[in-house]
This record gives structure tokens, sequence and C-alpha cells, in this order.
């Protein structure tokens, strides 16, 4: 764990999140700025900078399917696009994020909010339908 790493802090649950998915390696939460409705951020508990770090990576991309199906079934998503940029957090990430209507490419330049209610309503939708 990196002491100023704030998804270290989300994993020791300093700070809060919606969670859809945890296993023993791996957690999965929305993301507070997407890029669609329903974003979710795959990360590892154990800090690796880059994705390629992460030891156990095809078990990591495994979860990430897990929700991009959940995204599908629960928010009706036809398709997700995967991202692991890395440059905003310094700790490894994939971006799971949903794919809506005659979407071809989501622009990575345009964050979106959403209400809490609409929050908390994405994030039971894709827990409900996630395959564990």
């Amino acid at each position: 764990m990196e002491i100023d790493c704030v998804f270290c802090k989300i994993v020791k649950e300093e700070i809060p999140s919606r969670k859809v998915y945890e296993d023993d390696n791996f957690l999965a939460f929305l993301d507070i700025a997407p890029l669609n409705a329903g974003q979710v951020l795959v990360i590892p508990k154990n800090h690796y900078r880059w994705v390629w770090d992460v030891p156990n990576f095809g078990s990591y991309w495994e979860v990430a399917k897990k929700i991009s199906i959940a995204q599908m079934k629960g928010l009706g998503a036809p398709m997700v696009e995967y991202l692991t940029h890395g440059m905003d957090v310094h700790h490894a990430h994939i971006w799971v994020v949903p794919i809506y209507k005659d979407e071809i490419f989501i622009d990575t330049t345009n964050r979106k909010q959403f209400t809490d209610n609409e929050m908390d309503d994405f994030a039971e939708k894709i827990k409900s339908t996630v395959q564990i």
C-alpha cells in the first residue's frame, strides 16, 4: 500500500466508494468522474503502478470481463470499452466503460456527472448481475 494513493485508501476503506465487486485480490467500484453512466474502475488491492505490473494479470482481466458482462446485463449497454491509461492515479486500474446507443468510441475528455441516486442505481444494477 502507498500512503498517499487514493485507490489504496479506497481499498482500506478510508475513502468511501460504490463497490460492485470484491474478492481477495481485486476491487471494482464506480468511477466518481465517469466517461459514461456506470463506468467502473477495477483495481488490484495491492499497489502496482501499471496494469502490466499485476502478477496475476489474467485473473485481473477476468474480473474486468465479469464487470463488463454485468454492465451489459444490468445497464443494457450493448458493449463496453476498456482503457488503461493510468496517468491520473498511479495505481493500476482498468476503466470498464459501458457504451450505449449509437456510440462508437468514448470521448475521454468529456467526464459526466450523475446524482447520488443515479450512481447508487448504477452500482446496484451492476452488483446484482455480476457473476461471482
